[in-house]
């Protein structure tokens, strides 16, 4: 059976040689080092166990916090899940001495996974729902992403995919509020729905999720990300029926993860490729795979991957004709299913025994397995809500009981086929289970029918809510976005913000292309749209990946990059203006000159309190500075920098005339001049003159 590579990409990666001189410093260097875990696990696991072993007794709590929290990904990513989970004893311990409430639900969520890796899938979710409830205040964004990743896990274990999918959609969304590797955090979340889609039988859905991560970043082509979307895709392909396409995904995952020393990687993609040939029916090369899968697993001490090792050499062997060995197998990883309540593996198990035992001919045993397949088909429906349609479900009971009769004909066919005078009897008694079945054929695919449009509906409702948020023509976050993100910003600024925050400020800065009407005006709207998505790939390039990039309305932009030092301001604002204005751009054969005028502010601005100057009288500054910027000839952005005058004086003007403060000298004006080009006489001017 296929196994989903649900590997946890929660956690950064690794560090070594770090300097101990100060807080500052070793958060610095560890930041540089995560990528390095990314590419090559059991290097990076080497050198982070030696700075774990040389840390200071005198280092800071945040870089021990952190140290740990590296570690317990490095662990799980290299396949040792009992050191990681005693990594995770010691965060807690470190937690709780400090009183560290938010760290200490950050590994009480990893003691919920224990339980569900034990089998306890239930007592996860009332450990993750009390975490929830004492952590609804927080504000850190890697803690409620981990809630939602761990809530998405445990449903989608106990086939609960539609509440999996909104919680990963969820934790999608709440990366946009990370501070630190965004994008790579964005990629495993992208990573787990498309798992999650093919859990579902989604596999077009699952594809189309991993060519959106693939787009997404350069950073997609690091080991640890492609390896898992590789496994991803080659689930989805095997779903379509494209076995070749999906054995070579499966293939370059396994090289990757082994290049990489991704030991969890590593037996995932050789499960999948065992469990690929049992499918093309290469029984030999299935054993031979799964044998290696079984090793590999062995050397992680890992249950779960040994499992489905065992289940696919099993199904190898019955393929061969050694069906008593075979079955052996299968019926060790079934009580082990059984044992810790993975349901939804254990009815993928008894289907393909059930038909092992069919296809030799042993239509007893198939017809116990197939018994025991419909008790649990049964199960997992109602836990999915189907009393909403108990008629739909007695159909599908229906089709379950013309099996049994079609096996129960078979097998009777065979002990009294030498009984004459019951032949009328028989053949009355199949062509009875025949339209039976055909009956049952016709109601199920039905309900089949019903239910995939109720799942439909159901996930275009959350993709609606998840493109709520963006603008279809650039891809960047839409007004809608950044109102909701002010609106929480508001109501945490008091337990956020500290003294110091001030001199970190946030920062507004909206643009404005210039002569955008002229553009559609000379070359059509189709190069205007074209400009506009240029102006914003660009945009995004020139920025942080903490800044958020969105548009605000028609040629209109605005990017929010929080925490700006003031004394870095100025330069991201002439980056911002370089990187739009030096270079035409091209769309095909026409070179379109374009530039931006731009007005900025800081949030909160010249030390006044937001409840007096809050974001939406800084967005009103900052679009007079704007306009300011376009009387004075456009390419270029003018800045508010702080007042020269008390608050209750400057903001009565400030609220509707910025040239009359400006005058009066209320207020410090910075600007900021974009790129020129040179004449063809020698001579420069301004690129929107």
């Amino acid at each position: 059976m296929i196994r989903i590579c649900l590997t946890a990409l929660v956690f950064g990666l690794s560090l070594a040689g770090l300097s101990h001189a100060g807080e500052k410093e070793d958060m610095e260097q560890i930041d540089k080092m995560q990528a390095f875990g990314d590419i090559d696990n059991a290097a990076a696991l080497k050198q982070f166990q030696e700075f774990e072993a040389n840390l200071p007794s005198d280092a800071t709590y945040q870089v021990k916090l952190r140290t740990l929290k590296t570690m317990i990904g490095l662990l799980y990513d290299a396949g040792k899940a009992k050191q990681a989970e005693k990594e995770n004893a010691a965060l807690l311990a470190l937690a709780t001495r400090q009183g560290d409430k938010d760290s200490i639900a950050f590994a009480q969520i990893g003691e919920a996974l224990q339980a569900l890796d034990a089998g306890h899938p239930e007592q996860s979710i009332a450990t993750l729902t009390e975490i929830q409830a004492r952590t609804k205040n927080s504000n850190d964004p890697e803690l409620r992403i981990r809630i939602q990743n761990a809530f998405a896990a445990v449903y989608a274990s106990t086939a609960r995919f539609e509440l999996a999918l909104s919680h990963y959609l969820e934790a999608l969304k709440l990366t946009e509020l990370q501070p630190r590797r965004q994008i790579q955090s964005k990629l495993y979340r992208l990573n787990s729905i498309a798992n999650l889609y093919n859990a579902m039988k989604n596999p077009e859905k699952a594809l189309a999720t991993v060519d959106e991560a693939l787009k997404l970043s350069p950073v997609a082509s690091e080991p640890k990300t492609l390896s898992s979307l590789r496994i991803a895709q080659g689930v989805a392909f095997a779903q379509l029926g494209r076995n070749k396409d999906a054995l070579q995904a499966y293939e370059r995952a396994l090289a990757i993860g082994r290049e990489a020393s991704l030991a969890s990687i590593e037996v995932t993609a050789l499960g999948n490729i065992a469990d690929q040939y049992l499918v093309m029916q290469n029984f030999v090369e299935a054993e031979r795979t799964s044998k290696l899968a079984y090793a590999k697993s062995v050397e992680m001490d890992d249950d779960y991957s040994k499992a489905f090792a065992t289940v696919n050499w099993g199904f190898a062997l019955g393929g061969q004709g050694k069906i008593a060995q075979g079955a052996e197998k299968v019926n060790t990883v079934i009580a082990y299913f059984e044992k810790i309540e993975a349901r939804a593996d254990l009815e993928g198990v008894l289907d393909e025994l059930g038909r092992m035992y069919e296809k030799a001919g042993m239509y007893k045993e198939a017809l116990s397995v197939v018994r025991r397949q419909q008790v649990l088909s049964n199960e997992l429906f109602r836990s999915d809500g189907a009393k909403a349609v108990a008629t739909l479900q007695e159909t599908f009971n229906a089709d379950q009981r013309q099996k049994q009769i079609e096996l129960l004909a078979r097998e009777n066919q065979l002990k009294d086929a030498d009984i004459k005078n019951r032949r009328l009897q028989q053949i009355i008694t199949l062509l009875a289970a025949v339209v039976t079945i055909m009956a049952g054929i016709f109601i199920f695919l039905l309900y089949r029918r019903v239910r995939r449009a109720n799942e439909k509906l159901l996930e275009a409702n959350q993709q609606l809510e998840f493109h709520a948020v963006r603008d279809p023509l650039t891809g960047l976050y839409n007004r809608r976005s950044f109102v909701d993100l002010m609106r929480t910003r508001m109501i945490s600024a008091e337990k956020d913000r500290r003294g110091d925050d001030s001199s970190n400020p946030d920062c507004l800065i909206l643009m404005d292309i210039d002569h955008f009407k002229q553009i559609n005006d000379t070359w059509g709207h189709a190069v205007g749209d074209s400009v506009l998505m240029e102006v914003a790939h660009r945009l995004k390039k020139a920025v942080r990946d903490t800044d958020m990039v969105l548009r605000w309305g028609g040629e209109e932009f605005l990017i929010y990059s929080p925490k700006s030092h003031p004394s870095q301001l100025t330069r991201l604002v002439e980056r911002v203006l370089f990187a739009i204005g030096e270079q035409n751009i091209q769309v095909g054969d026409i070179s379109v000159p374009v530039t931006v005028t731009a007005g900025f502010i800081s949030l909160p601005f010249s030390g006044i309190p937001e409840e007096v100057c809050n974001w939406e009288k800084a967005m009103q500054m900052a679009d007079m500075a704007l306009y300011l910027g376009k009387a004075h000839g456009r390419n270029r952005a003018y800045g508010l920098a702080k007042l020269l005058v008390p608050q209750e004086q400057a903001m009565k003007v400030l609220d509707h005339d910025l040239s009359a403060a400006l005058t009066e000298g209320m207020v410090e004006l910075i600007e900021v001049v974009g790129p020129v080009k040179a004449k063809e006489n020698g001579e420069t001017e301004n690129v929107a003159d």
